[in-house]
């Protein structure tokens, strides 16, 4: 059975950090690039973070770009998203997401998805 759990989610006040994480099962974790995407209550979920396990690649969105960082161990099955410098509009709910071999912005491409973990980022 595949599963993705978050976990590391919390309230931290604005300029603090947070690292999630998002352990995987259930598939070969090496062929596959993992995502973490965000929403907020009344807004489109954002593709925030990628790296692909193939080749290491890895993507930011422009919203994140120079605060968060992406790195997976391959020992543990898991990524995770450093999250540092956090501001009030990084409040959302993340999820981490599953999909073969490279990293894709559209959610719609992703196969397997986390329950999700929420951020609130205090002023």
């Amino acid at each position: 059975e595949v599963q993705l759990v978050e976990s590391g989610g919390g309230l931290v006040q604005a300029g603090g950090s947070l690292r999630l994480s998002c352990a995987a099962s259930g598939f070969t974790f090496d062929d596959y690039a993992i995502g973490w995407f965000r929403q907020a209550p009344g807004k489109e979920r954002e593709g925030v973070a990628c790296i692909s396990r193939v080749d290491g690649s890895t993507y930011y969105s422009d919203s994140v770009k120079g605060r968060f960082s992406i790195t997976g161990d391959n020992a543990k099955n898991t990524v995770y998203l450093q999250m540092n410098s956090l501001k009030p509009e990084d409040t959302a709910a993340y999820y981490c997401a599953a999909r073969r071999y490279y990293c894709s912005g559209s959610g719609g491409r992703y196969d397997y998805w986390g329950q999700g973990t929420q951020v609130t980022v205090s002023s």
